[in-house]
């Protein structure tokens, strides 16, 4: 009799089914696994901050005490002893951040990621960081370096007592990190001079072929470098609410009120590795000019009547956050010694403290934007000598080699003139043999470090003394004392040459190009206790009006430091928390100006569609504030891309998305203002078509939705923050990282967002301050995620909440305050 055949089938599901179970099963428990061995390691790597530990290397005891948010409060009886410590602790909380850091400087990612990072470290090789830091470090002061070994040796304490219990980032990427050197620190300070001033070539690129297609005058049009806006520091400039009346032949007599304005272009895409660590090309080797507040009122400006000093840098978001902060103190000075007790922000990886105060003074810094590197066409003959004065010569070759993991080392020679390394084969379609002069590879003096003076300076005197040696990157300094003193400084060693500007590529074969010196200090731009009681700077151009030297031929758009002062003039006395709300400050004019133009030709338009009067209603009862839950930001950032892109296809072609320029926001408001005949596309009539029909293309675009109000800036504009190598873990991107967020701000309010095609090109403030001197021990200072790189620690994220909503933190400073505070003490002590 033959077997049934649901029987069959009974039997056969019954066998998959415990099959399935088992699988199922069995997968759990490798899950359950693998969640366990994560949880222990990275437990396991969590620093020791309480108690006692012993550590070869320091003279005398140093004490650790750490307050609420994770803040080491590290006092110790010597320099050097304190040096040591502070290399310790940074260690404890970010060692993997640090060993990323510096691998991302000298080009040696590949050697834990693959080949995926092999082009970012042959690029990054061709800056010659690690031979230019050896250079740089026999020309520092003896201090200084004795500093700097001291730093590393706690580095390597730490790593050295801790092999079993390293980071947990160690062990997902299988290596270990190497000992670290001083020099490591410096291509650390060197890597974030990288940030601040590599990448002017690239845009000195574009000019040169947007200049060959549209000729001088159109050039000059899109590239202007002042404005009606600027408020260099110090400067008694027009009341800001009284607007200046411009004449101009091409005005419309009918136009609509005057305003002000902005551009963005669309960024490059990054980089993204094989396994998930994103990097972005553009960031790390063309730089994006960082864009910061610094700030500074004396007493007639406050309820105390001691000046504020408030800070917020803003650069690429990154986790763990850039920055660490840290109180270091020298409690046994003798009495000949400067005393020492400062605090502030510090660099994972470098000693010190970069910005700060102590107890008699505070600063704050913003990026100059000098211009720091050329562009030189080298002219090469068949036997590989380059053409000079004096005649051909063989150019130095410099042998790299890189190590790629799962693979074969990799051959790299950099071929250097007497202006520095050749890259043409990393730019693409670029024929010709272009070398790049970069402040820091051409003069050694570039990399100074004069912050253990800055440390220690007790007024404006030594402040200004310590600052007179510091090579770049060039930043704005404001200053404010418990005197009731304010100033503002300018410096670094900017290049002066011997033709006005090189915008473009210039001739290396003879010397008309060259550079001849560098802006005395005593030169640079200064000021001290300024009649207005007011100091601000945000990028913006700080020279005044006939100032004899080049500076930068590339300032940022205006319109930030404008509001600053818009808002620092109103005649209020202010308060410790009215900073922190002017950091947070979301009020554009500049999207105001140009949203009231698209109204405007919308209004006057012949035959616009129901969509683009309903997207001008929205921006008609907009207040230019660029809030997340808003749709008019929306629309007027959309409308003002389509519009540049129809001013500049026309003309340039595909070329047009190689325009970027600082002040492209001014150059637009021009065009706006003037309407000139030159720039309106052939196919409209007049402006109010071309602006109407920028508008239409938003409201018509894939991405616009049905109902336009509910296109809102947050929704629009999303951010995204999560660690490199844990937000790629599915199972862990929820705890890794904040990820997807919704933030308000643009790249022209006070508190900038910057937005880009991906993650990797959004900028936000890395870290905000303000310092009362009416109380140390009230000001407050924060950063983005929190003190620690390591993903169980309790400051791992507990920052983050108080920065997207614009809260800060106390940070104490006085001995009674921090003891006051303390939560943890560690005691090292001296010995094994």
């Amino acid at each position: 009799m033959a077997t049934p055949t649901f029987a069959f089938t009974s039997r056969r599901s019954s066998t998959l089914a415990r099959v399935a179970g088992l699988v199922l099963a069995l997968v759990i428990v490798l899950i359950l696994g693998a969640a366990g061995w994560f949880y222990l390691q990275s437990h396991a790597a969590l620093p020791q901050v309480d108690g006692q530990v012993r550590v070869e290397g320091l003279a005398a005891p140093v004490s650790v005490l750490r307050d609420a948010q994770g803040v080491p409060h590290i006092r110790a009886a010597n320099l050097h002893d304190l040096m040591f410590a502070q290399g310790y602790v940074a260690a404890q909380d970010r060692l993997w951040q640090m060993d990323a850091l510096r691998r991302a400087a000298l080009g040696e990612l590949a050697e834990i990621v693959g080949p995926g990072a092999l082009e970012r470290d042959r690029q990054q090789r061709l800056l010659l960081i690690r031979s230019t830091t050896e250079r740089a470090w026999d020309a520092l002061p003896a201090s200084t370096r004795e500093s700097f070994q001291a730093y590393a040796s706690g580095v390597n304490a730490f790593i050295a007592s801790h092999r079993g219990r390293l980071p947990v980032e160690f062990r997902l990427l299988r290596y270990a990190p190497r000992a670290w050197t001083p020099n490591d620190s410096l291509a650390l300070g060197l890597f974030l001079h990288q940030m601040l001033t590599h990448g002017q070539y690239r845009r000195q690129l574009g000019r040169e072929k947007i200049l060959a297609k549209l000729g001088p005058e159109l050039t000059a049009d899109l590239y202007p470098n002042s404005s009606l806006h600027d408020h260099p520091p110090g400067a008694e400039a027009r009341r800001l609410d009284q607007e200046s009346d411009e004449d101009d032949d091409d005005d419309d007599d009918d136009a609509p009120p005057v305003i002000r304005t902005t551009l963005e272009g669309a960024p490059p895409k990054p980089l993204l590795l094989g396994w998930g660590f994103s990097v972005d090309p553009e960031w790390f080797l063309a730089g994006l000019p960082g864009g910061s507040n610094d700030w500074v009122v004396s007493g007639a400006h406050t309820v105390s009547g001691k000046p504020l000093l408030s800070n917020d840098m803003h650069l690429q978001q990154q986790m763990p956050s850039l920055w660490y902060e840290a109180q270091l103190e020298i409690t046994a000075a003798g009495a000949s010694a400067p005393p020492f007790d400062v605090a502030g922000f510090t660099l994972p990886g470098m000693p010190s403290v970069l910005i700060g105060h102590n107890q008699r003074i505070a600063w704050g810094a913003t990026n100059l934007g000098a211009d720091v590197e050329d562009l030189f066409i080298e002219t090469f003959n068949a036997q590989g000598e380059y053409q000079t004065p004096e005649g051909c010569k063989k150019p130095e070759v410099r042998h790299e080699t890189i190590h790629v993991k799962g693979q074969p080392d990799v051959a790299l020679d950099v071929v250097v003139t007497r202006h520095g390394p050749v890259i043409s084969d990393f730019i693409p379609g670029e024929t010709r043999k272009l070398a790049l002069q970069w402040a820091p590879l051409k003069d050694p003096g570039f990399v100074s470090y004069p912050f253990f003076e800055i440390d220690s300076a007790q007024n404006w005197e030594e402040f200004r003394r310590a600052l007179s040696t510091m090579g770049g990157p060039s930043l704005n300094f404001v200053y404010a004392d418990v005197d009731g003193h304010i100033g503002y400084q300018a410096e670094g060693r900017i290049p002066q040459r011997a033709s006005p500007a090189n915008d473009v590529p210039v001739t290396g074969n003879d010397n008309a190009h060259e550079w001849t010196g560098v802006v005395p200090f005593d030169k640079l731009p200064s000021v001290f206790d300024p009649p207005s009681g007011i100091i601000a700077t945000a990028n913006a151009r700080i020279t005044p009006d006939k100032y004899p030297y080049l500076l930068s031929s590339e300032w940022m758009a205006p319109f930030r430091t404008e509001r600053i002062y818009r808002v620092l003039q109103s005649g209020r006395q202010f308060a410790p928390e009215d900073m922190l709300a002017l950091e947070m400050d979301v009020a554009s004019e500049f999207d105001h100006f140009c949203a009231e133009r698209f109204v405007y030709a919308v209004d006057h338009a012949k035959q616009p569609s129901a969509r683009a009067r309903a997207a001008a209603d929205l921006m008609r009862s907009w207040d230019g504030q660029v809030t997340v839950d808003s749709a008019s930001p929306t629309l007027t950032v959309g409308a003002r891309t389509e519009l540049w892109r129809m001013l500049l296809e026309p003309k340039l072609g595909a070329d047009y998305k190689l325009y970027r320029w600082g002040m492209q926001s001014v150059a637009l408001e021009n065009i706006l203002l003037r309407q000139p005949p030159r720039w309106l596309p052939a196919n409209y009539a007049n402006y109010d078509e071309l602006l109407t029909a920028a508008v239409e293309a938003v409201v018509a675009s894939p991405e616009a939705p049905k109902s336009l109000s509910s296109w809102t800036w947050g929704k629009a504009r999303p951010f995204r923050l999560e660690h490199p190598v844990l937000g790629e873990v599915p199972l862990l991107r929820r705890w890794a990282g904040p990820g997807r967020y919704q933030a308000a701000g643009d790249g022209y309010t006070v508190k900038q967002m910057g937005h880009g095609e991906s993650h990797a090109y959004q900028q936000a403030p890395s870290e905000r301050m303000t310092v009362d001197f009416a109380n140390l021990d009230a000001s407050t200072m924060n950063i983005v995620t929190g003190q620690s790189g390591q993903i169980f620690s309790p400051h791992y994220l507990d920052q983050w909440k108080a920065w997207a909503e614009g809260r800060s933190f106390v940070f104490p400073f006085s001995d009674g305050a921090v003891e006051r505070a303390k939560q943890h003490e560690l005691r090292l002590e001296p010995g094994k």
